[in-house]
Formats: C-alpha cells, sequence, structure tokens
C-alpha cells in the first residue's frame, strides 16, 4: 500500500468489477462518496478491462486490479487478501454487491466498516426486494444507508470520459447532424439486438442524414451490412473514449440494451434504446431526460416506422432544421 503522509486521511476502498454498464452507472456513486470522503484517499478494486475509465475519473486517486481468481486457488486468494490488508483501509463500499464480495468481506476485511449487502457490514444496505430495484436507486440507497448525503448516485455523468474527436469525424467526411447507431450487444444475448438497423439508416438517408457506426472489434461484419459511414479510426475500432467523444457530436443515437447505449445516456447524449421482453428500461436506469426508450415483448416485432417515429418526435427542431 502507499504511504499518506497526512495522519488524518482515511483509506477508503470501493468495489466495482463490472459490467461497463454498471460500472458506467456507478459514477454518480463515486462522486458522492468523493464528496463525504473529501481529501482521504480513495482506491477503487476493479478487474482489467475497466482498469483505465476507473484511472481517468475524477472521483478515486488510484485503481488496484483484482485477478478474480477462482476460490479454489487459495493461494491466489491469500496473496490478493495480504495485498488488500496491507492496505489497511478503514472504510469499504461494496458496489458489487455480489458472493464473491462477500467472501472477501468474511476472509479479509472482518473488523473493517463496510458497507453492502455481506452478512454482518457494519453499514449494511437495508432492501426488501433489491433485484426488482433500479440499479441506480440501489447504489443512492446503499450510500444513503453508510450515513451519505446523496446528490448524484442517481445522475451518473460521464462527460470526463470524451476525448476530441473533431478532427477524426472531419477526416471521414462526417456532417452534422449525423445519427450513430448500435446495432451490436454482447455475443452472450442475442435476443438484445434489433433486426432492422439497416432499414432504419436507409430511412434516416433518405431524409438526409448521414448515419454511422462505431463497431467494437467482433462488431464488424455486422457494421458492414448497415449503410453509412463505419467509423474504425487508426487501430480497426474506437475505445471508449474515443466512442464516448463521437457520441457527444451525435445529433441523435439508437441503440439496443447495451453498454455504449448506457455510455450515450449517461453523457448527455441524446437517444434511444430499444429493449425486448429481457428486461426493462427502468431497472437498468437507462433513461434520462435526454435519453428515452422503447419496449416490446419481441424486437423482432418492433417496426422501422415505429422507432422513426419517435426518432422524429425527439431530434430537436434546431437539428432537424439543420438538414
Amino acid at each position: 500500500g502507499q504511504e499518506t503522509s497526512n495522519p488524518f486521511m482515511r483509506r477508503i476502498l470501493i468495489i466495482k468489477h463490472g459490467a461497463f454498464g454498471d460500472v458506467i452507472q456507478s459514477e454518480g456513486a463515486l462522486h458522492d462518496i468523493r464528496e463525504h470522503h473529501k481529501g482521504d484517499d480513495i482506491a477503487v478494486l476493479t478487474t482489467t478491462p475497466y482498469r483505465r475509465i476507473f484511472e481517468r475519473c475524477p472521483w478515486v486517486d488510484r485503481v488496484i486490479i483484482d485477478p478474480r481468481a477462482p476460490r479454489w486457488r487459495i493461494d491466489l486468494m491469500r496473496k490478493l487478501g495480504q495485498s488488500l490488508a496491507a492496505e489497511k483501509f478503514d472504510m469499504v463500499y461494496d458496489l458489487q454487491n455480489s458472493a464473491r464480495t462477500a467472501f472477501y468481506y468474511r476472509w479479509f476485511f472482518k473488523g473493517v466498516e463496510w458497507s453492502g449487502t455481506a452478512k454482518g457490514a457494519s453499514h449494511p444496505v437495508r432492501l426488501k426486494n433489491p433485484k426488482k430495484i433500479r440499479s441506480l436507486d440501489r447504489m443512492a440507497s446503499q450510500l444513503k444507508d453508510a450515513g451519505l448525503t446523496v446528490r448524484y448516485s442517481r445522475r451518473p455523468n460521464v462527460s470526463w470520459m470524451a476525448d476530441d474527436m473533431d478532427a477524426l469525424i472531419a477526416e471521414e467526411g462526417i456532417k452534422d447532424p449525423f445519427i450513430l447507431l448500435i446495432p451490436g450487444c454482447s455475443i452472450r444475448h442475442p435476443q438484445k439486438r434489433w433486426p432492422y438497423y439497416a432499414d432504419l439508416a436507409n430511412r434516416l438517408m433518405s431524409e438526409g442524414y448521414q448515419i454511422v457506426t462505431a463497431p467494437g472489434p467482433d462488431e464488424l461484419d455486422l457494421a458492414a451490412t448497415i449503410p453509412g459511414i463505419t467509423l474504425k479510426g487508426p487501430r480497426g475500432f474506437l475505445n471508449w473514449f474515443e466512442l464516448a467523444g463521437v457520441m457527444k457530436r451525435a445529433a441523435f443515437i439508437v441503440g439496443n440494451d447495451t453498454g455504449p447505449s448506457h455510455l450515450a445516456a449517461h453523457l448527455g447524449a441524446q437517444g434511444l434504446a430499444l429493449f425486448g421482453a429481457h428486461t426493462t428500461a427502468e431497472r437498468t436506469g437507462i433513461e434520462r431526460e435526454n435519453f428515452t426508450a422503447i419496449e416490446v415483448s419481441q424486437l423482432s416485432s418492433l417496426p422501422v416506422a415505429r422507432v422513426l417515429d419517435e426518432v422524429h418526435l425527439r431530434v430537436s427542431a434546431v437539428q432537424l432544421n439543420s438538414v
């Protein structure tokens, strides 16, 4: 652990392993924790994919990587436990609240102040039906139970993630106003994928909009089926910070229930997410003043005309007049 020169500085740990959408949504909770612990040392325990996001986050001081070793690997678990014990944390905010983090509490942090659902926690979370509560409310409730003033937990703002993408947008010949489509999603959840993005793209292009996709490495084939400009950048795909920068420039975004759509919603971008029966938009917390959702029982039965109507309704008169 690092030495702190201020003897009054408390050492705070926040646990957030993933997934991407959940990491984005935790931004407001991190902001509230920072406000409560001004001048304290705040570390985040996370997994490798989210290291760079937390390193850029203005509310934390440093990042500790958890290899998430299987629990039967006693040697690796002991090594993690020893390194966390050496930090001498005063307080832990468990924003993951998983079986794994409950195990960490029992084995690594007994006696340390702990906010979370782990049995015996000093600051227990008092929720009757946690699975039915939307994630933003759940985090807000957890921090309130821990004695914090909650100002930001329900309103994450990840605008600090956005790189300046003006040069790449100009280089690719993209003109405002453009509409960004997010046609992909995790390959583990094909039911979250609306199948008519190509039709939507054609309709919007006929109205004078430029259409842009910015696929991840495993979505290049899908993007190739959609008319418009595929934005890849010099590496062949955009990282999260570059994608955020493109989203900030877009007039509107249409996407599935997937990490990039959550990023757009909490960046303040104008947009729309398409939900099937897998979960509700309310539970995910994706709906904001700037971002809405269409929910249907079967995505394949959601017609292009209905999505188009919602885009027309949402895109501001200023943007429409500039086409």
